[in-house]
């Protein structure tokens, strides 16, 4: 269906054509071609042709002058066979040749449908051939070798294994919307692949499973870049050569060819982000044509690609930015034209939202629906959601459990933090060490299941035992201060003002007592945040805080790891900042109290919009929690457009399989040049304009060339590049790539209008013809020489490095940074 898809996508965009201007409508071409003679410079006069056939011995009487706005004469109508015989002679063929050009123009004229329909013909063929050579070399790059290397690269380590996690139904997190994992595991499972694989971590080799379905799938979608990127070229510059340097700076990148030949996700997001551009940039050449067939699909075809581009990454978010402030743009001059009715204006909105809104928001939640009806099984992800949440994961140990549904004194209950991978409120009969606050018993959280994990909640002032049947049962409510004993050490949950071992201005938390008997610092108010559900606290749903009765401080986990007499688990504290925060939330999980009846939790678990809202919000904490640790290799975004570090996909060794991910830097400097060129150059002309210079018609055209369609793709190169800086996030090297596809196809549209204004400017010169055609073609084998220089950065190598002399790379490490 996918691959269908790109073949409607690319055919579609193929056979567009834009609307001839208005004017110039068939009886205008008809009477250019009615009037053109072949071989002469100017249409010669009646007069002229009619002593011509006159003195060769042409009869005239079936002569017919061409007249302007009428449609030609029906065919056969004209000079035809017998009518025109020769003698032979010494002059016979001369004069043959003569009348025969004579002839053909003169049946030309009469029967313009033939050649006109032979040069349509002809043209589309030529645009067809160009895209298919255009596409074919795409394929042949990226497919190419792509069996090599056979063991995992890079982060195929992540996105292979979670491909696995697919077929095999197992849940896990990750910090990306599920799209781009589930159909590396549908290619996966489509090309024989089982699921076994442990994908644990880079060089680990393949060996007999199956993993080309996956690699030709990621590869299949990246070879479809650079035919978008060559129409979406061709419709703003209506520029030949303009889309072929486009295409061949994407052909012979190294950069987008290594990316596009591994299981990754970058691949899938850019082929989606090239169709969405691809798209509007087709449904805004339809403007002329609204609301007809091809409106409406390219349309939506742009509201898919923006679902598909969303439900990859969240940096999906920049296309739809600039799809949208496309159509804010639309509709705003839509709005200005008052030959519109508002009616119609009204009818232009309205297919905007339902096709960039509704279509989009409906296929991404559907994304979502998918995700959670097949990945029904525990697995590795369960920790980083809700107790209620992994209720409906099955193995998990509260899928089809039963256990009281509202807390009580005297249960035996595990309290587990809101906040990902912070785990549960944990006790052991270590101590902390001296100089470390109080030498009390440790209490920290723990993110695995675990009998020292179990507390039982008791009234403070009372040391009777809830759980006497003579007892009536008592429901701990919203603003009960309750004690929390430990149920393995009989010690009570404990803080002072003694500061927290690692965070400073918090206070120290610890295990404290003999045989639940404290002092006033075991008390805790027990605060339920959503209210819902009444006063009391029900399990798995109701989220509480803990309010420490003396110093008022609140009952927290930061996140942060502790040294090895705390076991490396997590460091809990007593924070005097009363800010809700994930950090200070818990939920009661395990509930066992045998004075109340069981209910099946299946009656608690979330719905699916609730189950929508906590996936986000797990996902943009883990993207947030994404920074660089000790020793991690990073790079910053001001490295990527001058392609300063790579990064290393596999091997180190001259004895290893070699694979750097490193931007064709010829390319990749032109297109940094093209930038600083194109906002020099823009702002000349935009200023020339404003200011109301005459310009001639020729530069005119090409100025707006270049300030429409070159401001489009600038404008897409700012929306991917320029957030990365706001970002705290560990940043990589692959991030660029988004942008690079637009700084390519900038540098297309910009040198294709350079050269045609210095062909314009040497109109006098006998060079002219050739300035735009030679820097083209100069352009064009540059590309693809530095690709044969670079390409076993993409490709792969063996042997010497790249400082030995012997080595293929000898010679081509131009900066320190390049690490290969």
């Amino acid at each position: 269906m996918l691959c269908a898809s790109c073949l409607l996508l690319v055919a579609r965009a193929a056979t567009t054509l834009p609307a001839p201007p208005r004017g110039r409508g068939p009886a205008f071409r008809y009477q250019r071609r009615e009037l053109h003679f072949p071989g002469h410079p100017e249409p010669p006069s009646n007069d002229s042709s009619a002593g011509r056939l006159t003195r060769l011995g042409v009869p005239l009487g079936r002569r017919v002058i061409p007249r302007r706005g009428r449609m030609p004469p029906a065919i056969g109508g004209g000079l035809a066979g017998s009518e025109l015989r020769f003698r032979r002679g010494r002059c016979g063929s001369q004069a043959a040749r003569v009348v025969g050009r004579d002839v053909a123009a003169e049946a030309a004229a009469r029967n313009p449908k033939r050649p006109a329909r032979a040069s349509r013909l002809f043209k589309a063929a030529g645009r067809w051939a160009l895209l298919g050579l255009v596409t074919l070399l795409s394929f042949a790059t990226r497919f190419h070798r792509l069996d090599q290397p056979a063991h995992i690269c890079w982060d195929e380590t992540h996105f292979g294994k979670m491909g696995s996690y697919y077929i095999n139904r197992t849940f896990f997190f990750d910090v990306h919307p599920p799209l781009g994992k589930m159909l590396i595991g549908l290619a996966g499972y489509l090309s024989g692949y089982d699921g076994t694989f442990l994908f644990q971590k880079p060089g680990d080799k393949y060996e007999h499973h199956s993993y080309m379905g996956m690699r030709g799938f990621c590869a299949f979608l990246g070879s479809w870049l650079v035919p978008f990127a060559y129409l979406t070229v061709l419709d703003l510059s209506k520029s030949f050569p303009a889309a072929l340097l486009t295409a061949a700076l994407l052909t012979f990148d190294t950069g987008c060819l290594t990316l596009s030949q591994y299981i990754l996700l970058d691949p899938i997001l850019m082929f989606f982000i090239m169709a969405a551009m691809l798209s509007m940039v087709k449904y805004n050449s339809c403007a002329d044509r609204p609301f007809s067939a091809s409106w409406w699909s390219w349309l939506s075809l742009t509201g898919i690609s923006l679902a598909g581009a969303l439900g990859v990454k969240f940096v999906g978010l920049f296309i739809i930015v600039q799809v949208g402030l496309n159509t804010i743009s639309d509709l705003w001059h839509l709005f200005g034209d008052l030959s519109l009715s508002l009616v119609t204006v009204g009818k232009h909105l309205t297919a905007r939202i339902l096709c960039l809104i509704v279509l989009p928001l409906a296929l991404y939640v559907a994304i979502f629906a998918v995700h959670i009806t097949v990945l029904n099984k525990s697995g590795p992800g369960d920790g980083f959601f809700s107790s209620a949440f992994q209720a409906r994961l099955s193995g998990n140990n509260l899928y089809n459990a039963s256990i009281p549904e509202h807390l009580a004194y005297g249960s035996v209950i595990t309290v587990k933090n809101f906040r990902m991978a912070i785990g549960y409120l944990h006790s052991h009969r270590h101590l902390y060490p001296e100089g470390v606050g109080a030498r009390q018993q440790q209490v920290t959280t723990y993110l695995h299941k675990d009998y020292n994990n179990l507390w039982i909640i008791k009234k403070h002032n009372t040391n009777s035992d809830p759980l006497d049947p003579s007892f009536p049962v008592e429901f701990v409510r919203h603003g009960d201060i309750v004690r929390l004993e430990h149920k393995e050490t009989s010690r009570n949950l404990h803080s002072h003002y003694h500061e927290a071992p690692l965070t400073r201005k918090h206070y120290q938390v610890t295990g404290y007592g003999i045989n639940g008997t404290g002092d006033l610092n075991d008390f805790w108010r027990i605060e339920v945040i959503n209210r819902k559900f009444g006063n009391r606290i029900k399990v798995l749903r109701s989220q509480i805080r803990l309010i420490h009765l003396v110093t008022g401080c609140v009952l927290g986990s930061s996140g942060k790891v502790l040294p090895k007499w705390g076991w490396e688990q997590l460091e809990v504290t007593c924070t005097p900042y009363l800010k809700d925060t994930l950090n200070s939330i818990w939920n009661v999980e395990d509930h066992i109290n045998p004075k109340l009846p069981n209910i099946s939790l299946d009656v608690l678990q979330p719905s699916f919009p609730e189950i929508l809202l906590e996936s986000h919000m797990v996902m943009i904490r883990g993207n947030n929690g994404l920074k660089p640790k000790d020793n991690e290799f990073t790079s910053k975004p001001w490295h990527w457009p001058i392609n300063y570090q790579g990064l290393r996909f596999s091997g180190a060794n001259d004895t290893d399989f070699r694979v750097y991910l490193l931007g064709n830097p010829v390319i990749w400097w032109l297109n940094l040049v093209s930038i600083a060129l194109y906002l020099l150059s823009g702002s000349i002309a935009a200023i020339a304009i404003q200011r109301g210079a005459q310009l001639p018609a020729e530069v005119e055209g090409l100025t707006k060339i270049l300030l429409r369609g070159g401001g489009q793709v600038l404008l897409g190169w700012v929306l991917h590049y320029f957030p990365f800086f706001l970002m705290g996030r560990i940043l990589y090297f692959h991030h660029y790539f988004p942008a690079m596809l637009f700084s390519s196809m900038l540098t297309g549209i910009l040198w294709d209008t350079l050269l045609r204004l210095c062909a314009w400017a040497l109109a006098s010169s006998c060079l002219a013809r050739g300035v735009h055609a030679l820097g083209i073609l100069s352009l064009l084998l540059g590309a693809a020489y530095s690709f044969y220089l670079f390409h076993p950065l993409a490709y792969g190598m063996v042997g010497p490095l790249a400082q030995d002399p012997e080595s293929p790379m000898a010679g081509l490490r131009w900066l320190e940074s390049w690490d290969f």
